[in-house]
C-alpha cells in the first residue's frame, strides 16, 4: 500500500467564487465565528493572519475528535483563486511526514462556485490510515461559510 496520497473533493456554493476566496485569502481569523468544527483559531506566530511567515494554531473536530494543528500559508495566487497551506505539529506530525490542504475557487457558469480541495500526504507508515476525517470536515466547514456568506 502507497505511502503517499492525494484526495480531491468539489463542493458546489451558492456563493461566488471571489467571496469564498475572500474568506480564506483576508478573513481567515473569522473562520472560527462561521464553521461549527472550527473550535478555535489563534495567530501562533507572526503578525498578520495571512502572510506566508505567519503559523496559525487550530483547534477544531474531525472524525468526532477535538484535534490541533499549526498552518502556514505555502503559497496564495490571486489570479487562480488558490491557496496551499501545510499542516503541521502535534497530532498531525505523528501520523503523516507531508500534509498540504489546497484550495481553489472556482466560478460556475450558471452562478455560484466550486469549493475545491485537495489533501495531498505521505503517512509515516501503513499503519495510520489516509485522512478521509479531513474531507468530511472541509466539507461542512465550507457548507458552513457558504452559508454564512449567503445571509451576508
Amino acid at each position: 500500500m502507497a505511502l503517499f496520497g492525494k484526495i480531491s473533493i468539489e463542493i458546489g456554493v451558492h456563493a461566488t467564487a471571489e467571496r469564498l476566496f475572500k474568506i480564506f485569502s483576508t478573513q481567515l481569523h473569522d473562520v472560527q465565528n462561521i464553521a461549527e468544527s472550527v473550535h478555535e483559531t489563534k495567530l501562533h506566530h507572526g503578525e498578520d493572519w495571512h502572510h506566508n511567515d505567519s503559523i496559525k494554531h487550530w483547534t477544531y473536530v474531525v472524525d468526532g475528535k477535538v484535534r490541533t494543528c499549526h498552518e502556514s500559508i505555502e503559497s496564495l495566487d490571486e489570479e487562480n483563486k488558490t491557496i496551499k497551506c501545510k499542516l503541521f505539529g502535534e497530532e498531525i506530525d505523528h501520523k503523516f511526514k507531508v500534509f498540504n490542504l489546497i484550495f481553489e475557487a472556482i466560478d460556475k457558469e450558471n452562478g455560484g462556485a466550486i469549493a475545491k480541495w485537495t489533501i495531498e500526504y505521505e503517512r509515516v507508515d501503513e499503519e495510520v490510515d489516509p485522512p478521509y476525517g479531513y474531507v468530511e470536515y472541509v466539507h461542512k466547514c465550507t457548507s458552513d461559510i457558504d452559508a454564512h456568506l449567503l445571509k451576508a
